[in-house]
């Protein structure tokens, strides 16, 4: 499990993260989403211990991040900005990765080569982005991380490699229990995949979700009435509504069956529940408001 509690950063008189808090399950993948700026990458630079907080406390299994090799070497992190030494193709990298993270596996490693077409002698800051993306990957599931930290890790990926990429996560999840927590700017590209979504604006946690219980309990829904008694709707926690003719249309939070009872006592001639997005979820849970996570979602 990932806990970040009560975090603080500032550089220069710049408050980058504050009063933060995070929890990642064990064995989930949770999505961190914000526009740029807005902190995901100084979070994750906690996370995996480069940074060290000015107040608060990054854990990990209830033990402190920063410092602590133990902990490190069971982390595999693919930053936005990938580093390579300049000299070395992905053979010699292959070679250094081995030599500090204890859990290698050569097998793996040998498979991935071969499923991403990737070209172990030539030098790694020869390859395009997308391909040093890859070898990135292929690095460091190789050293079968028990946390998986991606920033921004599938930009610049056609559509066959990003499935290739997210097949991998998820059996690694399934099967092995990894943790993943990866940063995105789309949310789009995170709905089906996480378990959890955290959302960041401006270095604080806006809204942190179940994305189960959140969708259980935010509906949208269209109705109409012949001849309703008074508000058909009191009683229920409308977020959003509007008219198109005599339908209705709106975004409920309240348990589907509540939703339900309170409709029917009207006899509706029009009732349908239709499907959510989750960007429609967070825009409501939001009051639908904000320019920076509209700018996240659109």
């Amino acid at each position: 499990m990932i806990k970040v509690i009560n975090l603080d950063k500032s550089f220069d008189g710049f408050k980058a993260l504050s009063d933060l808090n995070l929890n990642v399950k064990k064995g989930s993948i949770y999505g961190l989403v914000g526009t740029n700026g807005a902190g995901k990458t100084t979070l994750i630079k906690h996370v995996t211990g480069i940074l060290k907080p000015d107040r608060g406390e990054v854990l990990i299994e209830g033990s402190p991040v920063f410092e602590s090799i133990p902990i490190k070497e069971r982390i595999g992190y693919i930053p936005d900005d990938l580093y390579f030494f300049s000299s070395y193709n992905l053979k010699e990298s292959a070679k250094f990765y081995r030599s500090i993270y204890p859990n290698w596996n050569q097998q793996r490693y040998e498979h991935m080569v071969k499923q991403f077409e990737l070209n172990e002698k030539r030098k790694l800051s020869k390859f395009s982005k997308g391909m040093q993306k890859q070898a990135a990957f292929v690095l460091t599931m190789s050293s079968m991380p028990d946390y998986l930290i991606l920033d921004e890790p599938i930009d610049g990926l056609d559509p066959i490699i990003r499935k290739l990429v997210w097949k991998y996560i998820v059996e690694d999840v399934a099967e092995r229990e990894m943790t993943v927590l990866v940063s995105s700017h789309n949310l789009r590209e995170l709905e089906g995949i996480c378990d959890s979504i955290g959302i960041l604006s401006r270095g604080k946690m806006m809204i942190e979700r179940d994305l189960d219980e959140l969708k259980s309990d935010i509906h949208k829904i269209q109705v109409a009435f012949k001849n309703p008694a008074g508000d058909p709707y009191q009683g229920l926690n409308v977020l959003h509504k509007e008219s198109r003719g005599t339908v209705d249309l709106l975004i409920i939070r309240n348990r589907k069956d509540v939703v339900e009872s309170v409709i029917n006592k009207n006899h509706p001639v029009i009732f349908d529940m239709l499907p959510l997005s989750l960007e429609e979820i967070f825009i409501y849970e939001l009051g639908g408001g904000d320019h920076e996570i509209e700018s996240i979602i659109f």
